[in-house]
């Protein structure tokens, strides 16, 4: 990737961080931890990797996205945004009772939101059936998933990982977004689910490990998942916690805590200094 596209996807990222830091701290409420250390991938699947279509974001033959780990919807919300399915300015207006931006993702109110969720694990089995449905139909479609470290604790996880692997579903490319921190601490010391490779490995999925917040690294596992022939995908992604606000990252305690506006305006800052040292 040219060094001048690397910049400007870095830019988008942090835009979009912005907006999840105005959009949780005017809700009050909302998980900002995870949806900062996701915000690379999202950037790179909205902004080159998947096949979407802003005018028609209900186009048949479009890639899917879904976010399994449904409480990181100010992530999906941002991100879709920034991408311009809808207003920058409905940020705001997120967990609001009269607001279309729900505390987690909803097919029906929200423009390029492919699949409502919350419970976790219930995304992956969805993308499961989506994947399955799209090589039924002979249709060329990609559906890919937004999945959390916390959340492979799920036995629902596995259980869709077999079938995934089962049914050969070379259409299917998820993330694990492996930031090593759930809302009650180390994911090692609440249920470790560690080796998360080689299990998923074991059940029949490419793997990949990656920097996830190298765009590098994560067009390189994207274009080689859809490469692949016969087996699902998974790209577990090295990330940082409430990555790109300083004094956010790698602390569990800002997993589901919203910014106050004093915190708001240090985190802006912090982000509008670099996206300045990008110029």
């Amino acid at each position: 990737m040219e060094q001048k596209e690397i910049l400007q996807l870095k830019r988008t990222a942090a835009n979009i961080r912005k907006g999840i830091i105005n959009a949780t701290c005017a809700a009050g409420s909302g998980h900002p931890g995870g949806s900062l250390s996701i915000t690379d991938v999202m950037t790179y699947l909205y902004f080159k990797g998947m096949n979407i279509d802003v005018k028609n974001p209900k186009m048949p033959n479009r890639d899917r996205f879904v976010m399994s780990k449904g409480h990181c919807a100010p992530a999906l919300y941002s991100t879709l945004a920034e991408r311009g399915f809808f207003p920058k300015e409905d940020l705001i207006t997120l967990r609001k009772t009269d607001s279309y931006l729900e505390g987690h993702p909803n097919m029906s109110t929200v423009p390029g939101v492919d699949m409502s969720t919350g419970s976790l694990a219930h995304g992956i089995s969805v993308a499961v059936g989506m994947a399955l449905a799209g090589k039924m139909d002979k249709m060329s479609y990609r559906v890919f998933v937004g999945m959390g470290d916390g959340e492979l604790e799920e036995g629902q996880v596995w259980e869709a990982s077999m079938a995934a692997a089962h049914y050969k579903l070379d259409n299917l490319i998820c993330f694990v977004d492996y930031n090593g921190l759930q809302i009650d601490g180390k994911i090692t010391e609440v249920m470790n689910p560690e080796p998360i490779a080689d299990k998923f490995v074991a059940f029949g999925l490419y793997v990949q490990s990656i920097d996830a917040h190298d765009f590098n690294q994560i067009e390189e596992a994207v274009e080689n998942a859809k490469k692949q022939k016969g087996k699902p995908n998974m790209i577990v992604c090295h990330s940082i916690k409430g990555k790109g606000v300083s004094f956010m990252e790698n602390q569990a305690g800002w997993h589901g805590v919203a910014p106050k506006p004093d915190e708001r305006d240090r985190a802006l800052a912090e982000l509008d200094e670099y996206i300045a040292s990008l110029e």
